[in-house]
């Protein structure tokens, strides 16, 4: 009996061992999502980011099976321009929530193709931090021209990965209904 108690015991302390490690794996940290989390920390009040020039862009962004983005909020300023850097994404994405509140749960890096091309000759590809951004075609459901985005999410864990543009963990079943 004593020896199959030991025994016991020491299989919940390895697990318990374990346990770290495998919400580590899940709560993702990388230097880009470390940035993205310093320079927007401020923002987690979205009326901090209104006052200081984001603008309402989108209304919660849901796929029909694939999570949601959420709503977005752009830095107009940063849209004409080429910024690659993780403190300065052009835009902000947060999650409605039930009780009316916003809750940040990541941000986009967006370049308009056409600005990128008239300083980098093709093939070149924007990157933020080693990461390759994803090209958005024209027409697209956002009415821009084309454009290079990636997803950063910095405040939200994604199970389909931290720079995908899809998060199963953001939902827009609270987006208020602006018909009423």
């Amino acid at each position: 009996m004593r020896s199959s108690l030991t025994k016991s015991l020491q299989v919940l302390c390895a697990l318990s061992m374990l346990t770290p490690l495998a919400a580590l794996a899940h709560d993702e940290s990388t230097p880009l999502i470390d940035k993205v989390r310093a320079a927007t920390a401020r923002f987690l009040n979205i009326n901090v980011a209104l006052a200081e020039g984001f603008v309402p862009a989108t209304p919660c962004v849901s796929g029909p099976d694939a999570g949601a983005m959420g709503v977005h909020l752009v830095y107009p300023p940063r849209l004409n321009m080429i910024v690659l850097d993780p403190r300065q994404p052009q835009a902000l994405i947060y999650e409605p929530m039930a009780n009316g509140a916003m809750r940040l749960v990541g941000v986009e890096f967006i370049v308009l193709e056409g600005v990128w091309e008239a300083s980098n000759p093709p093939p070149a590809v924007p990157a933020l931090d080693g990461n390759l951004m994803n090209l958005v075609g024209f027409p697209n459901r956002f009415g821009l021209p084309a454009f290079y985005e990636m997803h950063v999410w910095a405040w939200e864990q994604n199970p389909k990965g931290s720079y995908a543009d899809w998060n199963t963990n953001v939902t827009c079943s609270h987006q208020p209904d602006k018909s009423r």
